[in-house]
């Protein structure tokens, strides 16, 4: 009989946090094991709940949403995204700049796709969200990473990302605020990330998806704000986390900058818009109910918020613990703590992922995972309640306590 194998295309595809792992936390689940999950974000599980006005615009347009809309997305939420934005101070962002998208997953995608040769590089943070680094891959490009310093809070080293910069290089990947860091990038690491673009004309990528969720009070800077037209910028973002709405797949992707200079790559983008024929209409509906009128989302963040005194007592425990440490987050779902390599002597941090999964029935995922450079952090999502961090992470103490490494 023949055999058939993966593409090569896939050699350098990696998305470790539905990996090995997960797999194995599903086969204890199905041998009755309740398994805490604390890998990956997502709000519906912990009991983040939609805002009840999205739920009932996305009912009543029901009826029209049985058949596709135009490729990019439909009118009405397209002109909500780019009003959005002109309220962000980005007024270079028209109704068919906009591009809709089952999340921001398949747009980060369809840019790439639509970009890159064989063997060109984007440079992308480390840590990261991973799917950027595989989406690299996937479209025949390199993923070089350029360092996030824990010590400065996890911004950008912008010498190391200057000298990675080749002739090769088309574009940088800023993913503010952060997953899986949480860090909130400053204004003037950000203008000096779009200088770097300008002077070597590059185009900015940014992930965006987690600007509501921000903390003590900071505000976001949007990147398109900076760039103005003079750096193509491909702004993502969508309704996933600060809506709640993970399962709905409503993500956008905005263009600013000198588009006539890109009209070329845009026009592959709309090849590529044009070939998936649409992005899921019902929830599309939901856009412009979203992002007009109060923003729930305020409510979790502020003092009292459920999210804010989630992230303070993870923060708490977690420092706590001999040989553990972690940067607060700033912003978005996370915490990326670290482990003293002198007190755990960690070869293998998949393992040790592992190794708690199957002692304390908790499922973090590893640093690795995230294209880190040594086995010596992993990710937390802070979404469980206070109680459940307090039981998970008094597990994950207790297990510690007798952890030798591997």
């Amino acid at each position: 009989m023949a055999e058939f194998k993966q593409s090569s295309k896939l050699h350098n595809v990696l998305y470790d946090i539905r990996g090995p792992i997960l797999e194995a936390a599903q086969q204890m689940e199905a041998e009755g094991h309740k398994i805490l999950k604390l890998n990956i974000g997502n709000p519906a599980p912990f009991g983040f709940e939609a805002p009840d006005a999205i739920l009932v615009d996305m009912i009543r347009h029901l009826p029209h949403a049985q058949g596709y809309s135009d490729s990019r997305g439909i009118f009405s939420a397209r002109t909500a995204v780019s009003q959005y934005y002109q309220t962000r101070g980005i007024q270079n962002i028209g109704v068919d700049d906009v591009y809709l998208g089952n999340g921001v997953s398949e747009l980060i995608t369809m840019s790439l796709m639509a970009l890159l040769e064989q063997g060109d590089e984007i440079l992308v943070p480390t840590p990261d969200y991973p799917l950027w680094t595989a989406s690299v891959s996937l479209a025949g490009g390199r993923a070089v990473h350029y360092t996030c310093v824990e010590e400065a809070d996890w911004e950008p080293d912008l010498e190391d990302l200057e000298a990675k910069i080749t002739p090769r290089t088309k574009g940088i990947v800023v993913i503010n605020p952060n997953n899986p860091t949480g860090a909130v990038y400053s204004d003037s690491t950000l203008r000096r990330i779009v200088a770097l673009a300008e002077q070597h004309g590059l185009i900015i990528f940014a992930d965006e998806i987690y600007e509501k969720i921000l903390y003590d009070g900071l505000t976001h800077t949007n990147m398109a704000s900076l760039t103005d037209e003079d750096v193509l910028c491909l702004t993502f973002s969508g309704l996933s986390k600060a809506y709640r709405v993970c399962g709905y797949r409503a993500g956008w992707m905005a263009i600013s900058g000198p588009k006539k200079a890109a009209a070329d790559y845009l026009e592959g983008i709309n090849l590529l818009a044009n070939m998936r024929l649409c992005a899921n209409v019902p929830a599309q509906h939901a856009i412009q109910t979203a992002l007009g009128g109060y923003q729930s989302i305020k409510d979790l963040i502020l003092p009292g918020g459920r999210l804010l005194e989630q992230r303070n007592k993870a923060y708490e425990m977690l420092n706590a613990m001999p040989g553990v440490s972690t940067r607060q987050a700033k912003g978005a779902l996370y915490l990326f703590p670290r482990l003293d390599p002198e007190v755990y002597r960690i070869r293998d941090d998949e393992r040790f992922v592992l190794d708690l999964l199957r002692d304390q029935k908790i499922l973090l995922s590893h640093g690795r995972a995230f294209n880190w450079i040594a086995p010596d952090h992993f990710r937390m999502v802070t979404l469980p309640a206070v109680a459940d961090i307090e039981e998970a992470l008094g597990r994950m103490g207790e297990f510690l306590s007798r952890y030798a490494g591997n």
